[in-house]
């Protein structure tokens, strides 16, 4: 059985249809996209009787975490693989930095999932499972501009080595650092902008959510690997 956090749009959504698609059981958590949510749910339904629930939270309140992880071990009876997918992201420059905005862009990049590992670990060891973390190639080569984003991201991706340090040898922790994965739908990424990413990528075009989705499955079978991080960028990240 699987949880995938912001499971309900984009690349968690396909890593939600991958890894049913795969025959797992999928809990779908989501914050504020319920119609999707639903809509996901039901075609997953559809496709294979009562193997999709979704489940709303909001990971930042108190607790959140602790109960989002029980309630998903006792949809199905068991817990076998966390995806950590959900994620906030937008500017932080210097100079303009508030407290809220590190307050969310911590809380859902590392906090959350620190805390949803913490949780999901006992159910998780007794299953012998995985923890796939989407962290970003920004991680290592900080993205202008977004700051504490980029800050987060890094400490998840040291999050995903230290995790398989402590939780190792019954759980494997891994990671997907995507690239650039569709444009955003707020049209905020002007067309030179776009131009200019897929110059430098070496594979002449951005990724597609199923390209994240294809490394999250092969992570989640990958028997012998654990602690590292895949980027899965067209090579990008060798430019930045």
């Amino acid at each position: 059985m699987a949880l995938v956090t912001g499971g309900a749009r984009r690349v968690g959504a396909a890593i939600v249809r991958r890894l049913h698609g795969a025959g797992a059981k999928v809990v779908l958590h989501y914050r504020g996209s319920e119609g999707a949510a639903a809509s996901l749910e039901a075609e997953l339904n559809a496709a294979r009787e009562a193997s999709c629930a979704r489940v709303q939270a909001d990971l930042l309140q108190p607790g959140a975490a602790e109960a989002l992880a029980g309630e998903a071990a006792q949809r199905f009876g068991r817990l076998d693989v966390l995806v950590n997918n959900a994620s906030s992201f937008y500017v932080t420059r210097i100079g303009r930095i508030e407290s809220r905005q590190w307050d969310d862009l911590i809380g859902s990049n590392l906090k959350a999932p620190l805390f949803l590992a913490q949780a999901a670990a006992p159910h998780l060891r007794r299953a012998g499972g995985v923890i796939v973390n989407i962290t970003d190639i920004h991680a290592e080569r900080p993205l202008r501009n977004f700051v504490v984003y980029s800050i987060a991201k890094a400490g998840l991706a040291a999050m995903t080595r230290s995790l398989a340090l402590e939780l190792g040898p019954e759980v494997r922790v891994n990671a997907v650092a995507p690239g650039a994965i569709a444009w955003p739908e707020d049209d905020k990424v002007e067309n030179a902008e776009r131009k200019r990413i897929v110059a430098t990528t070496p594979l002449g075009r951005i990724g597609d959510p199923a390209d994240i989705a294809q490394a999250v499955h092969f992570l989640v079978s990958a028997p012998f690997v654990t602690g590292q991080t895949i980027a899965v960028d067209g090579g990008r990240s060798i430019f930045i």
